[in-house]
């Protein structure tokens, strides 16, 4: 026997929760398929909206659609070069992207719509939402990134501050070069002083300590040789600090009680303290991720995790049930609607091979250049074709086929499945997630009571 549910939403990243809320919000009863760990872990926790955009003339207008043609992802190829930014508001270049982009397809208000709704679900522990312009925020690799929202953790550290910088890093945390990303930062100019200085601190720790490590032992102020850690960092960094007015360190001080390590910290040192995020495994992306988990049940969506869909069944053009893997038995998951947030190419929501690119559980139409090698170019930073794999849906997000008709009349797509967007060069991966999911949310409930009503007054 099927488990029902009115939408059924596949995968628990950003674009997965931000459908399943907007759905719930729209009064139907609303169940979420996790697979794997969601992807928000391995992400940086910030929230782009749109950071950069390709540079675009009108002769080069019909060059950036792409169809299945290989003339065309060659044409498309040859025609990108450095993408232009960083822009001062995410939707100031929306009109210029491809005809194919997300945006491009849902228009501005989308992502409006979808910031408004991440605004809603974290709370004050973001900030950014007083203002349309972008955030500069110093990344782990001595970069600014252009960001719509940003940890409350991270804000003492953006670029737009003129006040004198000091960056931390510890000698037993190899992945965070304090040196290097200062040099990086006044190589770029920023307006402020800025030093960087590894020091020696829980030396103690095994050299190839986790991260979590340090956060759990933030939390907890976990004594070493006898000294509170976090009065032992204080110790250690207070020689450096002179005149800075704020100090950064990795993104390491804590989880629950992060907001009371960087004030303890911020005490003892005389400045403000704040986090530069760094990578896998994210810190303010897994608070975040559990941030957004404790909403889906706030918002009565019912969470399931560990439950890979493998295939569908179908009633003509219809989804009648997402079929799941549960412990090696295979159960019929039945919806009204399905919103399929699977991911890309790197979330395993797309399959490649050397045969082709495909979307491995509904089989929607993904194009791609025939000849495989016209799906990469030379320069591994280049415009690559592959990023923008993904399934193109209409304005509704309902994936297409070949032929531009809806796959299924009940399915719809929202993040990373969805192409036409390269969201690491873009840095638009957060915002084309949620203004997807906004959309894709919304109509699977939409529809999803047409059906009901439906069948109530045949009854």
């Amino acid at each position: 026997m099927a488990i029902e549910s009115d939408v059924l939403v596949v995968g628990g990243g950003l674009a997965g929760v931000a459908s399943a809320v907007v759905a719930a919000r729209e009064g139907v009863d609303v169940r979420l398929l996790a697979h794997k760990k969601s992807t928000l872990r391995q992400a940086s926790g910030l929230i782009d909206g749109l950071g950069y955009v390709p540079p675009r003339t009108p002769l080069e207008k019909h060059a950036d659609y792409v169809s299945q043609q290989r003339r065309d992802f060659r044409e498309v190829r040859d025609k990108r070069g450095d993408y232009l930014g960083p822009l001062q508001t995410p939707y100031e270049g929306i009109d210029t992207l491809p005809d194919d982009h997300p945006y491009s397809i849902l228009g501005a208000d989308a992502l409006r719509d979808g910031l408004a709704l991440f605004d809603d679900l974290v709370g004050d522990t973001y900030l950014g939402s007083h203002t349309e312009r972008n955030a500069l925020v110093p990344t782990f690799g001595g970069t600014v990134k252009p960001t719509a929202r940003y940890p409350r953790a991270a804000a003492a550290g953006l670029a737009s501050d003129e006040r004198p910088m000091l960056l931390v890093g510890f000698r037993s945390l190899t992945e965070f070069d304090a040196g290097m990303v200062a040099d990086q930062l006044a190589a770029a100019g920023v307006p402020f002083d800025v030093r960087g200085v590894e020091v020696s601190f829980a030396e103690s720790f095994p050299t190839d300590t986790k991260i979590t490590r340090f956060v759990k032992a933030f939390d907890h102020d976990e004594r070493i040789k006898g000294i509170p850690v976090r009065r032992a960092l204080a110790e250690v960094v207070k020689p450096y600090v002179d005149d800075a007015k704020r100090v950064g360190f990795p993104a390491v001080l804590g989880d629950d009680n992060a907001a009371s390590v960087r004030t303890d910290l911020g005490d003892r040192l005389g400045a403000d303290i704040f986090e530069i995020p760094m990578g896998p495994p994210s810190i303010p992306g897994l608070r975040l991720e559990d941030r957004l988990f404790e909403t889906l049940d706030a918002e009565g969506v019912r969470l399931e995790t560990g439950v890979p869909a493998v295939g569908y069944e179908k009633d003509g053009d219809t989804v009648e049930s997402v079929i799941v893997d549960r412990m090696g038995s295979e159960v019929p998951y039945a919806a009204d609607t399905v919103v399929l947030a699977t991911g890309g190419l790197v979330g395993k929501g797309l399959d490649s091979d050397r045969e082709g690119v495909r979307e491995p559980i509904f089989g929607c139409h993904v194009p791609y250049p025939e000849d495989r090698y016209d799906w990469f170019v030379d320069d591994a930073f280049g415009d690559q074709p592959y990023a923008r794999f993904g399934v193109h849906p209409d304005a509704s997000m309902r994936p297409l086929d070949a032929d531009g008709e809806p796959e299924f009349a009940n399915l719809f797509a929202a993040g990373s499945v969805v192409g036409g967007a390269d969201v690491a060069r873009e840095k638009s991966a957060s915002g084309v997630s949620l203004a997807t999911g906004v959309v894709a949310g919304r109509n699977a409930a939409i529809e999803s009571r047409k059906r009901i009503e439906r069948v109530e007054a045949s009854s």
